[in-house]
């Protein structure tokens, strides 16, 4: 069927960047499975063994209960002990604990932030540039609130500190911030000190920080001795007055993201708004999958996975970044956490100076990237339809192994070379 048909009552939904550059290369032969291709553009780790990490799970045992609905807010004793796991890592010793009434589960990611933006009342509702692309969506097609842009400088290495929060808070009136942190896709993380200082100015100003923590467990500039991990529930006071909402899941830190489970922490109040929204949005997660998680929350297997992931994938950050910056990819900062480069074009000659440009030139190569002007998260399109402040940038992922690395660092190595000795009639390489 062409797709210029028109349907009577359905509008054009925009894919996300992943989705746009995964069915762009998908017209070109890509398939996940052929081995030919780097997909230098998942959003999603390598998902096989790792050296320390505890066996993957390869089967799932149905009980008859599980043939049932789950709870829209999950079963009980996942939340439990999804709760103890946050006491553990972040609150030993705190008076003010978490319990179950405290987590709620659900079907992937955007499921949960789905939720969240569902509960959201008339306010203003703050969001950085650049951030998760889809969030883009996410902020447009709910009405009730505003989304409030505010943007990072690449030149001050996306700071964004305490003090800017207060006055951003207070100046455009925010009831709410959302942000992915570790940042998808610049790398930023907020943490430490700063990150106490923040949800105290959200404690102060009563403005609910809904943090994306997906990549949490991807930090590479953590204290020596300590678990490489963070969380803003490390430093909340009362786990039901303080408005910190943090959202994770298997996806990215255990490296499970088929299964889509994922759950929101936060004060009870917030659990019983989005559970409410869940029962009309996605009606819940799945049964099996979710008791089927209860051995991977233990803190023992949740310490050595995070361990083996900080081994693997900090050596493959570590060449990945410098093997790019030698090709004169440069970065504003290297990255703090995620598996991404947020990698800056702007030095390659023409069109592999822009994010479109390279993307194109790449695909011929059979590797996928994302242009960096998906991160420039403009809901509904309100914003002036100029360039895009990010065209110049890409974002690059070294979450695949470091085989497939390897072999897309070769192949683009080749062509900046071919480009940068004939930039208007550069071959395709072989």
């Amino acid at each position: 069927m062409s797709d210029d048909v028109t349907i009577p009552a359905f509008r054009t939904v925009p894919r996300t960047g992943v989705i746009y550059v995964t069915t762009e290369a998908s017209r070109r032969g890509y398939r996940s499975s052929d081995p030919e291709w780097c997909n230098l553009g998942q959003g999603q780790p390598e998902t096989g063994d790792l050296p320390g990490a505890p066996p993957r799970m390869s089967s799932v045992n149905i009980d008859v209960a599980d043939m049932e609905y789950a709870p829209v807010a999950g079963l009980w004793e996942v939340r439990e002990v999804i709760a103890s796991l946050y006491n553990r890592l972040y609150r030993r010793g705190m008076p003010s604990q978490y319990s179950a009434e405290n987590v709620c589960l659900s079907g992937g990611g955007r499921a949960a932030l789905t939720r969240a933006a569902a509960s959201l009342g008339t306010v203003n509702l703050g969001h950085f540039l650049p951030d998760y692309t889809a969030y883009e969506e996410l902020l447009d097609v709910f009405k009730a609130f505003t989304a409030i842009p505010i943007l990072l400088e690449g030149d001050r290495g996306y700071a964004f500190t305490s003090d800017d929060l207060r006055r951003e808070v207070q100046g455009r009136g925010l009831s709410a911030l959302l942000f992915s942190n570790p940042c998808n896709p610049t790398g930023k993380l907020v943490q430490g000190d700063e990150l106490a200082r923040w949800v105290g100015v959200a404690r102060e100003q009563e403005c609910t920080l809904l943090i994306d923590e997906f990549y949490s467990h991807y930090v590479w500039t953590g204290r020596p001795g300590h678990l490489p991990v963070e969380s803003a529930t490390r430093y909340v006071e009362d786990v039901n007055k303080d408005p910190v909402v943090v959202f994770d899941g298997f996806t990215k830190n255990w490296r499970y993201p088929g299964w889509r489970m994922t759950w929101t922490v936060g004060p009870r109040q917030v659990i019983e708004a989005v559970s409410s929204a869940g029962s009309f949005l996605d009606g819940g997660g799945s049964r099996p999958l979710q008791r089927a998680a209860i051995p991977l929350l233990q803190e023992d297997a949740v310490v050595a996975e995070t361990m083996a992931i900080h081994n693997a994938f900090r050596e493959k950050r570590d060449k990945f970044h410098s093997r790019l910056e030698r090709l004169g990819i440069r970065t504003d900062r290297a990255p703090d956490g995620t598996f991404y480069v947020w990698g800056n074009l702007a030095g390659l000659p023409p069109p592999l100076n822009e994010g479109m440009g390279f993307f194109r030139a790449a695909l011929e190569q059979k590797i996928i990237t994302v242009p960096g002007e998906f991160f420039d998260v403009n809901p509904g399109k309100r914003r002036a339809r100029r360039p895009s402040r990010f065209r110049s940038y890409v974002r690059l992922s070294f979450g695949p192994s470091m085989e497939v690395l390897d072999k897309a660092l070769s192949r683009l190595e080749a062509m900046v070379l071919q480009y940068t000795r004939a930039p208007h009639s550069a071959p395709p390489v072989t």
